[in-house]
């Protein structure tokens, strides 16, 4: 005899569940045998891989994570990789601080460890300013072309990354010092009008005939012994060809005139003591090709 509370469904004869959403009854129909079984299996496996594995979180009261009766630890495992590799490539890294460039390019394996630890170190240290792939932007030297203002050797990269350019507490740093010839007075306004027109004329840009005569002995006082006489610069001070079409910090007349003007003369760390040795000649490596060094 059935329980006169049962509501039972005239259509299905199933007992409902008592609930009801606009006129649909809810059939109380058992939960289907296979999803019963998984689900019982499930709860056996997972404090079964409670027992055998670490327990993720902690179980109430224990303060941390189980051990498990097979003694696993993730922890443990990445850790034990991560002093593998590190004799690994401390091997190579040894390799790398003896081998000249010659030797990197000639060795594959020595030359595809040098790249790839390389291009990690620059896209954590350098990218952020040279750009992914050394691209560059305004200030900030295009390191993907052939353009060096100080030297372009694998050496001469190195020295670069080591000692910074113009790192106020190191006495190896790479310096020049251009003067601020408008801002300190040792040009007038006019004058740094028509040494910019000057500038424009070395690499066949519009310019002011008139300006650049004018400039021409402003130019030979003031620049010359840097730049040159025909200002195609000077990598020993890190002075800019200005012949090319290559421009630091653009090359419009106004962009030309500010450098003249404020000068310019930005900075660039030194990685010695931040890096080690062998990361900094891995990366000079990754800079060299990255434009066909010299």
């Amino acid at each position: 005899m059935s329980d006169p509370s049962e509501d039972i469904d005239a259509h299905s004869g199933v007992e409902t569940t008592g609930h009801s959403w606009d006129g649909i009854k809810e059939l109380n129909n058992p939960l289907p045998r296979w999803w019963l079984i998984s689900w019982y299996i499930s709860i056996v496996w997972a404090i079964g891989y409670m027992i055998v594995m670490p327990a993720i979180p902690a179980l109430p009261g224990m303060g941390t994570n189980t051990l498990g009766v097979w003694g696993q630890s993730d922890r443990t495992n990445v850790a034990t990789a991560v002093t593998e590799l590190k004799t690994e490539r401390q091997a190579s890294s040894i390799t790398l601080l003896d081998a000249s460039l010659e030797e990197i390019e000639s060795d594959r394996e020595l030359q595809q460890f040098a790249l790839a630890m390389g291009e990690s170190l620059f896209g954590d240290n350098c990218a952020t300013c040279h750009g992914a792939g050394g691209r560059g932007a305004k200030g900030y030297p295009i390191l993907a072309d052939d353009i060096w203002l100080w030297d372009g050797t694998l050496d001469g990269i190195e020295t670069t990354l080591r000692y910074g350019i113009r790192h106020d507490s190191n006495d190896q740093t790479r310096f020049s010092m251009m003067p601020r010839f408008g801002r300190d007075g040792i040009l007038t306004s006019s004058q740094v009008d028509d040494l910019a027109e000057y500038v424009l004329n070395f690499s066949d840009r519009s310019h002011d005939h008139a300006a650049v005569t004018r400039a021409a002995p402003i130019w030979q006082a003031q620049c010359a012994s840097c730049h040159g006489e025909i200002g195609t610069g000077d990598r020993s001070v890190g002075a800019p060809n200005l012949t090319d079409a290559e421009w630091l910090y653009g090359s419009e007349p106004r962009d030309i005139r500010e450098t003249i003007y404020n000068a310019r003369n930005s900075h660039m760390p030194a990685w010695e003591g931040r890096l080690d040795d062998a990361s900094i000649k891995a990366l000079a490596v990754y800079v060299h090709t990255l434009g066909g060094g010299e």
